[in-house]
């Protein structure tokens, strides 16, 4: 295990002619963090990990991935690395424990095969030849091909797409498996609950600069974001003045409240409704900003690129 972090840059940039895929990056990945990079479509996702895999080079700025520099990783470094790319070509005339202790005999201390194919929830399949496979079940042998060096580090690009809600269920628990060993994972994933699911930290990337890291649960200053108080003025509260709300609307007869202190809101107008001849608030919901909300404020209209620089 290397010391220190286990991935750090500094300054990392990426230019394809006049465009520029990465504008400067610092990061650091402590060991056994689950790391997940955001960002939209065409931002820089992809080329910041296939720079930290040692698949692109970069321009301009340092890097370190286990304790080496990237661009020059050989093959003991590479086998310290797991990689599920978003597409890998599938060994279509192998079955699925065949391919699986195929790719395990590169490395020198791989899991067991059928260990790793009951973990990816393929028990069933492993005789089948991967050629008769389904989209997602692909999937799940290119996750487990990842998997079955037993690296120190792993990149899961998108690892969770063309999977139904149950797939994507399993594969969290394979990755919460790993990182109960103390590995560490970087996930990059459209999916803002598989991140919130996952990832002790976020980073979101938007035109190629890296603009916060932090916890889900504090992304976009989302722990002070204020909540919204939502209920119904129906039945007895229908012609009933409100009490004083500050910020208060109404739409039809819903009525929403902005507030930083949504425990006393709902006392306030559980009181006013009692008062009122109404023992509870019709359709009461309380709700704050979800990392979803958080995100798509802050990627905004400029957050997508199609330019044709790689993601």
């Amino acid at each position: 295990m290397s010391n220190g972090p286990v991935v750090e840059v500094t300054g990392l940039r990426k230019s394809y002619g006049a465009l520029e895929a990465l504008a400067g990056i610092d990061l650091a990945i402590e060991p056994g963090e689950v790391f997940a990079l955001l960002g939209p479509n065409g931002a820089g996702k992809t080329t910041c990990v296939e720079i930290l895999e040692g698949y692109r080079r970069r321009t301009g700025g340092e890097a370190s991935v286990l304790g080496v520099d990237p661009d020059r990783g050989e093959r003991r470094w590479r086998a310290r690395i797991g990689i599920v790319l978003q597409t890998t070509t599938a060994f279509d005339h192998l079955t699925v424990d065949e391919v699986v202790a195929h790719v395990g005999s590169f490395y020198p201390n791989p899991l067991p095969a059928r260990r790793v194919v009951d973990m990816v929830g393929l028990t069933e399949k492993r005789s089948s030849r991967c050629g008769s496979l389904s989209g997602g079940q692909k999937r799940r042998v290119e996750v487990a091909l990842g998997f079955v060096g037993d690296p120190e580090l792993i990149f899961l690009d998108e690892p969770t797409t063309g999977l139904d809600p149950g797939g994507r269920r399993q594969l969290w628990e394979v990755v919460e498996q790993f990182t109960a060993l103390k590995k560490t994972v970087v996930l990059t994933t459209h999916y803002l609950d598989e991140a919130e699911a996952l990832a002790g930290r976020v980073g979101v990337i938007v035109a190629g600069a890296l603009v916060e890291v932090a916890p889900p649960r504090e992304l976009g200053g989302r722990e002070r974001a204020l909540a919204r108080v939502t209920f119904a003025r129906r039945g007895r509260l229908a012609g009933a003045a409100l009490p004083d709300l500050p910020g208060a609307t109404l739409e039809g007869d819903m009525v929403t409240v902005p507030t930083g202190t949504p425990t006393a809101i709902v006392g306030l107008l559980s009181a006013w409704a009692a008062a009122h001849g109404e023992p509870e608030l019709p359709a009461l919901t309380v709700t704050r900003p979800s990392l979803e909300d958080i995100y798509l404020e802050m990627v905004g209209p400029a957050g997508h690129r199609d330019d044709g620089v790689p993601q």
